[in-house]
């Protein structure tokens, strides 16, 4: 373990430490549940609903990650996605999630919910120079019109700047995707980035929306922050609304679209159909016809 430290020190080398030891033991021993889980389908998705602030309508969801560990019990993404970014099972589980997420855009549109889905791509995805090939396999597969998936990105993540992910970033815009700047406000993107990379919206950190209504300094960065984003012609998503007061404050500045338990916590799979129906006002049991389950197709 030592050594493989040393290669990563600038002085190349490194005093060993059992405490060094047990944490890469207990990374191995995590990468290898994570394999595990990958082939025995542990991971599921839970959908959290975006809403548009003018009509009060549905304008989206976002497919966030779940880990359904046998001993652990339900995991979330924290205790782990860190890790999966940083080894070569980032590729297999992006493929997993946009194939799941896409196939139930896919079931919800055949019920009449033609809505936008957002999926989370790291830093790592943006040297992956097959994933937009493999972004268009799936719109096809799925019958998704390209500029309904959304792609969410970390400021972070835009900041490696190398030709390779920008050149990545180009491929994914000019197949028809949209590109959003997730948790903004937290990371180091210029306004250089939002001129030229090919971006199309903004989401703003649950960290200033929370405080928002308490806090001058942080009703101050989300107010700019809409500004901007209109003025450069983007979309703006507020992040973690739990209360009224803060989706109207919102609405006043000019803000596009919420997220938050205010609307909606993360919902699984199976109860998104009924929260949309609920949401329309419709009776799910008064259709005529339910259409039959789709059968989705393994990566």
């Amino acid at each position: 373990v030592a050594m493989y430290a040393a290669k990563e020190t600038r002085g190349g080398y490194e005093i060993y430490s059992p405490a060094r030891d047990r944490h890469s033991a207990t990374r191995l021993t995590l990468l290898s549940e994570i394999r595990r889980g990958l082939e025995r389908e542990e991971f599921t998705l839970f959908y959290q609903p975006k809403m548009d602030l003018v009509t009060g309508s549905v304008s989206g969801l976002e497919a966030l990650i779940r880990w359904h560990h046998p001993d652990r019990g339900m995991v979330l993404p924290v205790d782990f996605i860190e890790l999966v970014e940083r080894t070569v099972l980032v590729r297999p589980l992006t493929l997993y999630v946009l194939n799941e997420a896409l196939w139930q855009r896919h079931a919800l549109a055949r019920e009449g919910y033609d809505l936008p889905l957002a999926v989370n791509l790291s830093a790592r995805n943006l040297l992956d120079t097959d994933l937009p090939e493999q972004v268009a396999t799936l719109l096809d597969r799925w019958a998704t019109p390209p500029e309904l998936l959304i792609l969410e990105l970390t400021e972070s993540s835009l900041m490696t700047d190398s030709a390779r992910s920008v050149s990545v970033l180009s491929r994914l815009s000019s197949l028809g995707v949209k590109v959003s700047i997730d948790d903004f406000g937290t990371g180091y993107s210029s306004l250089s980035h939002l001129r030229r990379l090919p971006i199309n919206e903004i989401k703003v950190d649950r960290s200033f929306v929370t405080n928002m209504l308490r806090d001058p300094n942080d009703a101050m960065i989300v107010r700019a922050t809409v500004d901007l984003g209109r003025n450069l012609g983007l979309e703006v998503v507020a992040e973690g609304v739990e209360d009224e007061a803060t989706w109207l404050a919102l609405r006043r500045m000019g803000c596009n679209m919420v997220q938050g338990f205010y609307v909606s916590r993360p919902l699984p799979g199976r109860e998104v159909l009924p929260w949309l129906a609920y949401q329309s006002g419709e009776d799910l049991l008064a259709r005529d016809r339910i259409a039959a389950p789709l059968l989705r197709v393994a990566i």
